[in-house]
């Protein structure tokens, strides 16, 4: 999925999207929801493991020198529509990177996020082998809100262990470890090479 000639989304719905800080914010009120309903409190364990991965992660990304470089020739505005949740583990991982590069982007990137659950019309346009998987990050031209490219859900190396695993219909507790594990490996290196790619597609 590349370019489009179809505003993705309309003005109202760019209305809804969510800043970093916002997002944020969201998840520390579900954290702090004093009575949560039956689904958010089996979604609160989630919740605070993505906080902590999140935090941890952040201060440790060195974005690549070619990655950078790409960045510094931007010469367009771009916005990010990411749709994510604060309970996703893979969002967890890959979030703080998304957020670095718009952060280094020198004004030329802006996030957005929305909420997957109170977006089912916008994450159906990005099905992964027919699931709602997150995160999906479409990049837009801010001007006209059409689609200049798709990252996501997660790097494609990890995709297609995900895969496998599944095929062989490993439990889910390890497909979680193995997951977290292939990240921690990674230590934001693929995510950082295919963001490049995508970023050099817009020069």
């Amino acid at each position: 999925m590349t370019a489009s000639t179809a505003p993705v989304l309309t003005t109202d719905q760019l209305a809804t999207g969510l800043s970093y800080a916002a997002y944020r914010q969201h998840i520390a009120e579900a954290l702090a929801t004093p009575q949560p309903d039956e689904h958010l409190a089996k979604q609160l364990p989630y919740y605070r493991e993505s906080v902590a991965r999140m935090d941890n992660i952040a201060p440790t990304i060195h974005l690549l020198p070619a990655l950078q470089a790409a960045l510094n020739s931007l010469t367009g505005q771009y916005l990010w529509a990411i749709i994510t949740e604060g309970w996703c583990g893979d969002a967890s991982h890959t979030v703080p990177i998304l957020e670095a590069v718009a952060q280094a982007s020198g004004g030329h990137i802006e996030t957005r996020y929305f909420l997957r659950s109170a977006n089912i019309d916008l994450i159906d346009r990005y099905l992964t082998n027919g699931g709602r998987a997150m995160p999906i990050a479409v990049l837009l031209h801010a001007g006209s809100r059409t689609q200049a490219a798709v990252w996501g859900p997660r790097p494609a190396p990890l995709q297609t262990l995900m895969q496998d695993l599944k095929a062989r219909q490993t439990p889910p507790k390890d497909i979680t470890a193995q997951v977290n594990a292939w990240y921690d490996h990674d230590n934001t290196r693929t995510t950082q090479h295919e963001l490049l790619a995508l970023v050099q597609q817009l020069s």
